[in-house]
């Protein structure tokens, strides 16, 4: 019976980096994982493979409508359905295999198959070859999550299915219906759109992206209209069916849409289930989340849990951080995460990113604030780039001048969030963000500037 110091149950983006983080503290540490590649739902079918298809597209729709204002001029612009969904596959064979290489390399041991708890310490692995028992002195629960899906739609994984079966159709579909307006579904919508789909986005809420700042959502929501996608908002969907080779999509008091393509966008789910959870006496919320304390620690000795099958947001960098923090809270006894200091980014065009808190959370929360904000279109670095559309919106305490929040819509604004970020992280002040020197010409001058509008 092999026994570990740490086994984890979970190869994604909370799981893999948990046992490389052990293994960098010399602890003797294995991960179970049922798919055969490491990286979980972002590697394999999530952030990494809608990222490689929405570049690819976004080269295509450019190539075509906006390489000529730089002199650029293309004639019979085309592009290869295929050759993108092989690159696509290409970058994420890639990165497997350097996780593996990783594995190998720091002497972490992997089991493949199904993990569940079986008492304490002790982990059963479930595979084709039979079952096979760990005990180890703690386990690490990251299993991750799914997509969730409505009742009374019929998920067939072809006509009907989730972003896993949207970010491999064999065509363009003529129309897709998206369900749901948040991250997951704007960015496959946007990449279908760019490719010549007709794209129909249904929203049960009055608005898009509901974890946004509400300003820079309604912003987003006009650029995503002008190009092309259609809004249905107020929508309750209560049916989804095949009918022949079309998809019928029933709503609450609207005609019935029929279209070739379905995408169930609307959020995920914790992987609780069969995970034993019984056998120790632990139970889930009405979410089907796993309660812990500030050390990730659960209501049973020696098992702990991170990722989304915890409370926060379900995002990739959210559980690496708390993988971190929890095998460095195994090793040395201190471990923290600054969860207003996660950022989150919608990779549509233009980008959106936010961190901290936004203006809605403020005023529920009867916080001062003062609010700095500057636009791209007067930034000489957007100007160059051709993409002048968005702002950058900074919030500090009224007090104290300490960042609250920062929002950006607007070109790369995913990798500017991360000075943002960082000036959360360490409690910087508007004037500290305002006072920094940004090299010019950059669309970093945005965020300096917003921050100098705050006073």
């Amino acid at each position: 019976m092999p026994h570990h110091e740490i086994v984890i149950i979970g190869g994604g983006p909370g799981g893999y980096v948990a046992a490389l983080r052990a293994a960098q503290f010399g602890l003797d540490a294995a991960c179970v994982e049922k798919e055969p590649v490491l990286g979980g739902t972002c590697l394999r079918v999530g952030c990494i493979p809608s990222k490689a298809l929405l570049e690819s597209s976004e080269r295509f729709h450019e190539a075509r409508s906006s390489l000529a204002d730089h002199g650029v001029r293309c004639e019979r612009v085309e592009f290869d359905l295929a050759a993108m969904l092989g690159r696509k596959d290409q970058i994420v064979g890639d990165l497997a295999r350097g996780i593996d290489a990783l594995f190998k390399q720091r002497k972490i041991a992997r089991y493949r198959g199904h993990g569940r708890l079986d008492g304490p310490g002790r982990v059963v692995v479930e595979s084709a070859d039979g079952a096979l028992e760990l005990t180890a002195k703690r386990i690490i629960l990251a299993t991750g999550s799914r997509p969730r899906m409505l009742a009374g739609i019929d998920c067939d994984g072809k006509l009907i299915g989730t972003s896993t079966e949207a970010l491999a159709y064999d065509a363009v579909p003529n129309h897709l219906v998206v369900i749901g307006a948040g991250a997951i579904g704007l960015e496959l919508g946007s990449v279908w759109r760019r490719l010549g789909a007709k794209v129909t986005v249904l929203e049960f809420l009055d608005h898009i992206l509901p974890e946004m700042d509400a300003e820079l959502a309604a912003e987003a929501m006009k650029l995503l209209t002008r190009q092309g996608l259609e809004f249905r908002l107020g929508t309750r969907v209560t049916a989804a069916s095949i009918a022949g080779d079309r998809a019928v999509v029933q709503c609450e008091g609207r005609p019935p849409t029929e279209c070739d393509r379905v995408l169930v966008a609307i959020g995920r789910a914790p992987n609780t289930e069969r995970l034993g959870l019984e056998s120790l006496g632990l139970a889930t919320d009405e979410r089907g989340r796993i309660a812990v304390d500030d050390h990730f620690a659960t209501a049973a000795p020696g098992v702990f849990a991170i990722g989304d099958v915890i409370r926060g947001p379900m995002l990739a960098h959210k559980a690496e951080q708390e993988a971190r923090a929890c095998v460095e809270g195994l090793a040395t006894g201190y471990c923290h995460v600054n969860y207003d200091a996660i950022p989150n980014v919608v990779y549509t065009q233009p980008e959106i990113a936010s961190v901290g808190r936004n203006e809605e959370q403020l005023r529920r929360d009867g916080v001062a604030y003062r609010k700095g904000v500057a636009f791209f279109r007067a930034n000489g670095r957007a100007r160059v780039l051709g993409h002048v559309d968005g702002r950058v919106k900074v919030l500090a305490d009224t007090q104290t001048d300490r960042i609250l929040g920062v929002h950006i819509i607007g070109p790369r604004a995913g990798d500017l969030i991360a000075e943002a970020a960082v000036a959360i992280e360490f409690g910087a002040s508007g004037e500290d963000l305002a006072r920094a020197s940004h090299a010019h010409p950059t669309l970093a001058e945005v965020i300096k500037d917003a921050a100098l509008a705050v006073n």
